[in-house]
């Protein structure tokens, strides 16, 4: 039996999950559409302009299943796997910390924050407090 969560923490969880998956989505489809500034950019980390589109469509999934309810824990997974691989690339092109190498990072806690407030499945797989336990 799944417990009611309060109207903040449903809120909550959906505007850091809304923010992630705009953010996805508008990236994903830009990175479908190819304007030039996004192949610059992706050519500057060190792709290759036919890289665009494979990886557009990927993100784009990505994001799908995270944003269906039934799948959301499986997109959460991918979407942190294809986070991964941009802070590599943002670390392999000695890019700022804060503001390019952390900003995956950032989306990652947004997707699993919005995912932890809402899903009691997920908040007891990663629990934050230790009940019973005197640590």
């Amino acid at each position: 039996m799944t417990k009611q969560i309060s109207k903040g923490r449903l809120w909550t969880a959906r505007i850091l999950s809304g923010i992630a998956i705009l953010f996805m989505l508008f990236d994903s489809i830009f990175k479908l559409m190819k304007p030039a500034a996004v192949v610059e950019g992706t050519v500057t980390l060190g792709f290759a302009e036919h890289h665009i589109v494979p990886i557009g469509i990927i993100g784009l999934i990505c994001t799908i299943l995270y944003a269906i309810p039934r799948t959301s824990v499986l997109g959460a997974l991918l979407l942190t796997a294809y986070f991964g691989g941009a802070v590599a690339s943002q670390v392999r092109m000695d890019a700022p910390l804060f503001s390019n190498i952390l900003f995956a990072v950032y989306l990652a806690v947004f997707v699993w924050g919005g995912l932890w407030l809402r899903d009691e499945r997920v908040r007891n797989l990663i629990p934050f407090q230790n009940k019973g336990a005197n640590l």
